[in-house]
């Protein structure tokens, strides 16, 4: 309890350090040429990139500050000192790291979307290799209903490494195609740790109690640099966070759910992000065309973000693609505008789903509404992980 004390101080300081740090580097990126200009906005202002190796930066000298302090009661007894406990946290912060370095070097180098899907993979083999050496479970317990044809569990063996590899290119991945307005993908970060933050604090009277424990040394820091990044990332934004964070928040969502052993309730927590990859699918994958950019339009003389379209000429539109589109269209998931050659329409992201529901909307609205969507759905994860739970385990998930 003392250390997790400390540890609060420490993420407080760092909150105030990283709060005072952003804008001093402000100059520092934009001299250096990493900036960009604010697509959603009238004026033209650069506006600096990627300080989220800032914020991420601040994060990992926090967590290593703290090492000392989170085993200062073994470090002077080296024949009971917790070994595997060591090796777990000095894994995640390597891996957290990993995806800081490889994630700055996408927002300079501006990889290719394949590098997207290796960078995360290569970062989490540390974590892989550690839950390798100190657990090697890779069984699970099947859901009541389906008992009957599978038994009690099933042991996956190799198949269990691909999910966790998965697990965190999807969570790297997933914020960052949920993106694209004025604090969303710090503003989404924020609720996912807070929510991991309650489950564990809930969790502690539980078995897995120093798992927890765990997940909570890396949360509490994270989300402290986390809020002093958004403070400078909301509307209007003066910083834009990049690929960087993106990728550590990711990987540190991931660590925290594999060594924790609570991956699937941390992917209750990305119910919009899921929801998001879902829609988006058709276009991730050009079954319909897909451009670069998906951001929503600008209106430079009402000042409101409208939903971006996508053209497609009538003659591609065959088979696979025209059933979707008809499909989307007659469930009101898209808005199709149809003239004699060519079909009109929405690109598929939540962003541009809320915009065709909510109309015209300012950037600022916008951005509140998906939060108090991420919201909603963090009270539907904590729905489904506690009350509806037990009809589908014996135990908690």
């Amino acid at each position: 309890m003392l250390s997790l004390i400390i540890l609060i101080i420490l993420s407080i300081l760092a909150f105030l350090f990283a709060d005072e740090l952003i804008p001093k580097l402000k100059d520092l990126f934009i001299k250096a040429g990493i900036y960009g200009i604010d697509l959603c906005k009238s004026n033209k202002d650069k506006i600096p990139e990627a300080l989220g190796v800032v914020s991420g930066c601040v994060f990992l000298v926090t967590s290593f500050l703290f090492i000392p302090i989170a085993f200062g009661s073994s470090l002077m007894d080296r024949e009971h000192f917790p070994h595997n406990e060591f090796a777990e946290l000095l894994a995640a912060l390597l891996s957290i790291c990993c995806m800081l370095l490889l994630g700055f070097a996408d927002d300079i180098l501006d990889l290719r979307w394949r590098y997207k899907l290796i960078l995360p993979t290569v970062a989490s083999l540390p974590l892989l290799v550690v839950y390798y050496v100190n657990f090697n479970s890779t069984t699970f317990i099947v859901p009541i209903p389906l008992r009957q044809f599978f038994g009690l569990s099933i042991n996956i063996g190799f198949l269990y490494y691909i999910y966790m590899g998965m697990l965190a290119v999807f969570c790297t991945n997933a914020i960052n195609i949920l993106a694209g307005v004025n604090g969303l993908e710090v503003g989404q970060s924020v609720i996912i740790a807070i929510s991991i933050i309650i489950f564990n604090i809930i969790e502690l009277q539980g078995d897995q109690y120093k798992a927890h424990i765990f997940s909570l040394h890396i949360m509490i820091p994270y989300l402290s640099t986390t809020l002093a990044l958004l403070k400078h990332n909301w509307y209007p934004s003066k910083v834009f966070v990049g690929d960087t964070f993106c990728y550590v928040s990711g990987m540190t969502f991931a660590v925290v759910g594999i060594l924790g052993h609570f991956s699937k309730t941390v992917l209750l927590f990305f119910l919009p992000q899921i929801i998001n990859f879902i829609y988006s699918v058709p276009q991730l994958f050009h079954i319909i065309p897909c451009p670069r950019h998906r951001l929503p339009k600008f209106n430079v003389e009402t000042n409101l973000l409208h939903a971006s379209k996508t053209l497609i000429v009538k003659n591609n539109l065959k088979g696979l693609n025209k059933l979707l589109v008809n499909g989307l269209s007659s469930l009101n998931l898209i808005e199709k505008v149809e003239d004699e050659v060519s079909v009109t329409i929405n690109n598929m992201t939540l962003i541009n789903l809320f915009l065709i529901k909510l109309g015209p909307t300012s950037e600022k609205k916008l951005t509140v509404c998906l939060m108090i969507f991420q919201m909603f759905c963090t009270c539907v994860a904590f729905l489904i992980r506690y009350p509806m739970a037990s009809y589908f385990y014996d135990t908690k998930l």
